[in-house]
């Protein structure tokens, strides 16, 4: 199964843009990787079993270029967070602060509860894309949820 490409960039576009900005932590870089996962997959000879299987194996392959990306040493023209905050629509004040405390989280957790809460995957498909064990992704949720917990605890009570 091959899909067109033009159909999975409308489809997986922001989706992606999001897995790399979760990862390197700058617009520019994730715009780039996006379309570098793209080209990848055009230029690939290979069938896929399935939509699934597809839209898995581009948040795979934009995970590593993303990876690799934050590796480098040619890293120069950062985005800070509270630039690409204000390009944003958030619904609420509150998911805009939530979405700020995800992205300050270490990026181990902060990819694994990305992947889980807003791209809806689940532990085991999320270890497959990571190449964890299940029991490692679970552990990163837990201790995220205890960070993120921690961290919003902290500023409720500033609040009060």
């Amino acid at each position: 199964m091959k899909q067109l490409i033009k159909d999975l960039v409308e489809r997986y576009q922001d989706n992606l843009f999001a897995v790399a900005f979760n990862v390197c932590k700058n617009a520019a870089d994730a715009d780039d990787i996006v379309q570098e996962t793209f080209m990848q997959y055009y230029l690939a000879n290979k069938e896929f079993d399935s939509e699934q299987h597809i839209r898995a194996w581009l948040i795979r392959v934009t995970i590593n270029k993303a990876k690799n990306v934050t590796r480098s040493f040619w890293r120069q023209h950062k985005v800070s967070l509270e630039e690409y905050m204000e390009t944003l629509a958030f619904e609420t004040q509150k998911d805009s602060e939530l979405f700020e405390t995800v992205m300050n989280l270490p990026q181990k957790y902060r990819i694994v509860i990305h992947l889980y809460y807003y791209e809806d995957y689940s532990v085991h498909e999320i270890a497959g894309l990571l190449k964890l064990t299940e029991s490692n992704v679970k552990a990163r949720l837990s201790r995220g949820r205890n960070m993120l917990r921690q961290v919003l605890k902290e500023e409720w009570r500033d609040d009060e």
